[in-house]
């Protein structure tokens, strides 16, 4: 039987992870509309294309949540605006670069409270998000600004 502290604990990792998956979206989409320049229409299209993996992610936190027997957040981890392109594409980096180090430790917890399923939930979050952060890192690769 698996440990109930192990399981509370990745509850409470999950809601945390949840939070930001939400942060993800609304930044994405707010973000998308702060974009300017010649290369705005390229730009925000990129930014806007990411809400959908992000939402599907939040749906899965929150399916999992319930089903340990949790409550899934309804508040979203701060959102950070940038005052420029470069500055808005350095902050959605380094949120996917946080949010690969949080499912890094959500996947130990997950192995601790015996939940293999969600083991290979989260390697498949992992991949989405480290997908996300290398076009991001070619994205900001030799700017110009």
């Amino acid at each position: 039987m698996p440990n109930q502290d192990a399981r509370a604990a990745l509850v409470e990792g999950l809601n945390t992870d949840l939070a930001h998956e939400y942060q993800a979206i609304i930044s994405y989409l707010v973000l998308s509309q702060l974009i300017t320049g010649p290369n705005r229409p390229e730009l925000a299209r990129f930014l806007d294309q990411e809400v959908e993996d992000e939402l599907r992610h939040a749906r899965l936190l929150a399916h999992k949540i319930v089903a340990l027997g949790g409550t899934p957040t309804t508040r979203p981890a701060e959102v950070r605006l940038g005052a420029s392109n470069r500055e808005i594409f350095e902050i959605v980096l380094q949120a996917e670069r946080d949010t690969i180090e949080r499912y890094t430790q959500r996947l130990k917890q997950a192995d601790a409270a015996g939940e293999l399923g969600l083991r290979v939930d989260l390697e498949d979050l992992i991949s989405d998000e480290t997908r996300h952060r290398d076009d991001l890192e070619l994205i900001l690769r030799n700017w110009r600004e």
